[in-house]
């Protein structure tokens, strides 16, 4: 059966954003390479400050999750555009989770779109866009199952 894991590009702030995300999951980083660490090639040179970009980044959520990332290079034609179009949905096990998981991710958020609280298909959901532009939604079903309903 095939996992899903979310994968986050940034515009040089992608070393921040996972010292961040850490903190909330509680995990450390799997590993971590930089453009530097790639072999020099003539066709795309980097100046310093890109040789210091993290080139991939990942850190286990749980045992079937996993959050990558990294930072894109505008001279190798690539920039991140932040945007909801894509969302990371947390589905937890406890109100308890959900709570903590919100209180830690919500710190300095560009934008809350629907705070933490009950909706006619969650016992708790949210939607937010955390400090980095990474749009989030945390999700326990609970006791509003409307999901498993026919």
């Amino acid at each position: 059966m095939a996992k899903i894991h979310a994968y986050l590009n940034f515009n040089g702030n992608c070393e921040d954003a996972f010292a961040f995300y850490k903190t909330v999951f509680h995990t450390d980083l799997i590993g971590t390479y930089r453009f530097g660490d790639m072999p020099a090639d003539p066709n795309y040179p980097l100046n310093d400050g890109d040789k210091r970009k993290i080139m991939h980044t990942a850190l286990m959520i749980n045992a079937d999750s996993m959050l990558m990332g990294s930072d894109c290079i505008e001279n190798f034609g690539h920039k991140a555009t932040p945007g909801t179009n894509t969302y990371i949905m947390l589905d937890v096990e406890s109100a308890e989770e959900a709570q903590k998981l919100y209180d830690a991710l919500v710190v300095n958020a560009q934008n809350i779109e629907m705070p933490l609280g009950e909706q006619f298909f969650a016992e708790l959901y949210a939607s937010f866009t955390d400090q980095f532009g990474i749009a989030w939604m945390i999700h326990y079903e609970g006791k509003n199952q409307m999901m498993n309903q026919q």
